[in-house]
């Protein structure tokens, strides 16, 4: 009886330390949550879209996006160069494939591809094949593919499930 008691108290330690950081560092599906975010990358590119939590993506999309700004997808998202590099490493450090990443969300992307959207990469689609009509993403109220936050209202949370 003893030894059941003990091994309770040491699970009930873990997870309510160990559990509660990894779950803040993974919050749902991996993504990291808005506690965590840079606050330049959210008032510099959250100002225009949702501030894609970087481990959707590897560090070499991430510096091709940061590298191109002057075409941002037909848009110019021209920054300073100090503000540009100050995203471009946040980015870098907490990208999928960053040094410490749970990988998971680029399993299946080969290393000789960089997709420039997260629409691009195995994960997504896998995940969004199966459940979502390809018509869904032409009604008005979602737009595009890329606006996470029609289907996921947490999504800037780094929640994607449940929605």
């Amino acid at each position: 009886m003893r030894r059941i008691s003990i091994a309770a108290a040491a699970a009930a330690v873990l997870l309510a330390t160990g559990g509660l950081a990894w779950a803040d560092r993974h919050h749902q599906r991996g993504a990291a949550s808005s506690a965590s975010v840079d606050p330049i990358y959210l008032k510099e590119c959250g100002s225009c879209h949702m501030a894609f939590q970087p481990q959707f993506l590897p560090v070499r999309s991430w510096q091709a996006v940061m590298n191109d700004l002057a075409d941002h997808f037909g848009e110019n998202a021209s920054l300073g160069e100090t503000t540009r590099q100050a995203i471009l490493t946040y980015l870098q450090a907490n990208a999928g494939d960053a040094p410490g990443s749970n990988t998971r969300l680029l399993r299946g992307l080969a290393s000789s591809k960089t997709p420039l959207r997260i629409t691009e990469t195995p994960y997504w689609v896998r995940e969004h094949q199966k459940e979502v009509r390809p018509s869904a993403f032409l009604d008005p109220k979602v737009k595009s593919k890329a606006n996470c936050i029609a289907c996921h209202v947490n999504a800037q949370q780094g929640i994607y499930e449940g929605d």
